[in-house]
């Protein structure tokens, strides 16, 4: 059976520096770098050292209180005005995860709390909320884990697309948290991992990291779902996301929109696995959502190689938006909202904060 916990680590902290996994040069080599300031967090993040919504967020987190510990025996002022510069990099790094946003917010909300402490002791607070937020997202990531099995049914054979598993999170993932969680609980699940074009999300990171944890997974090319799926050999399907609109639009990776489509037209149930911090209440529906659009080059080839003409146009959006109503069920650590829509997530909402 596989391990309770996965064996993959995003991220650690060590010797008052965050060392997280070099996730562009998986699966041919396994590297931490190491980063010391929330300009060297933020560059990390832009440059897809680290991707994921939770991921992203922990990350950022940990690039306000290294700015902190960077600057604490700095004057009152220089600490404040660095400080501000470093949640302005940061919150400039990537803007569709909104869990980045959420973070920044949490350790923002910390330093206002210890705005007249000392340097050093607000540095510590920062530290210790950073640390925070990572526990919290390896509990919430259990939680979702907990609730979501209960959807899978054994022998289940899952499709997945984009990678929502421990390198995305800080420990056991979201969708393939999911899938870990029914495994432990002593199901018979199979993976089935889309590609991911054009970053191979799927191929590199998803097959990977199930693979070290010795979970059955098949990759296939992302334009294969369908054909698989009307051969009745996909039973269920579940993804992560990277913001959540009130009305349950869910933005994910590009090409989840049309996995949507697909498992709708072939009546097989599409769950989206994502922690509260995800949803954004701000935002009435998808069509708010900021998506962001790459480098063409990142279309027109993979890392050295090369195989569009170099001059030809690219459209490189990297998340599209699924409307809610494609949506089985959305699963959070509070639960499962089945059907959702703008009046059971803000049920949803209200019942976690009543219950803090």
């Amino acid at each position: 059976m596989p391990p309770a916990r996965s064996t993959v680590e995003t991220m650690r902290w060590r010797d008052s520096r965050l060392e997280m996994i070099d996730q562009r040069v998986l699966p041919g080599e396994v590297r931490f770098l190491t980063f010391d300031s929330a300009g060297a967090i933020a560059t990390g993040i832009r440059d897809m050292v680290v991707r994921g919504a939770p991921a992203i967020g922990c990350a950022a987190a940990y690039g306000v209180a290294l700015e902190s510990l960077r600057l604490r025996h700095a004057a009152p002022k220089e600490f404040s005005d660095g400080l501000d510069a470093g949640f302005a990099l940061l919150a400039a790094s990537r803007p569709t995860a909104v869990n980045l946003f959420w973070a920044l917010a949490r350790m923002r909300d910390t330093w206002k709390r210890h705005h007249n402490d000392t340097a050093q002791q607000a540095a510590s607070a920062l530290l210790a909320e950073a640390h925070a937020i990572y526990a919290a997202d390896i509990a919430a990531n259990r939680s979702m884990g907990r609730h979501g099995a209960a959807l899978i049914s054994d022998g289940a054979r899952v499709l997945t697309h984009c990678n929502a598993g421990a390198l995305a999170t800080a420990g056991h993932g979201t969708a393939l948290g999911v899938i870990r969680s029914a495994i432990e609980a002593g199901k018979k699940v199979s993976v089935i991992a889309d590609e991911t074009r054009p970053f191979l999300q799927g191929a590199r990171l998803t097959a990977w990291e199930l693979a070290a944890d010795n979970i059955p997974v098949t990759l296939i090319a992302d334009n294969a779902a369908g054909f698989l799926m009307s051969r009745n050999e996909i039973d269920a399907v579940i993804v992560g996301a990277d913001r959540v609109a009130a009305n349950g639009d869910v933005a994910n990776k590009i090409g989840t929109y049309q996995v949507a489509v697909l498992a709708r037209r072939h009546n097989i149930p599409f769950y989206v696995a994502a922690p509260l911090s995800t949803i954004d209440a701000t935002l009435t529906s998808g069509a708010d959502i900021p998506i962001e659009e790459r480098d063409g080059d990142e279309v027109r080839g993979y890392a050295n190689h090369r195989w569009a003409p170099p001059n030809v146009a690219v459209r490189n959006p990297v998340f599209d938006v699924t409307p809610a109503d494609l949506i089985t069920a959305l699963i959070t650590e509070r639960g499962v909202i089945r059907a959702p829509d703008a009046a059971r997530i803000a049920l949803h909402l209200r019942d976690e904060q009543h219950n803090d």
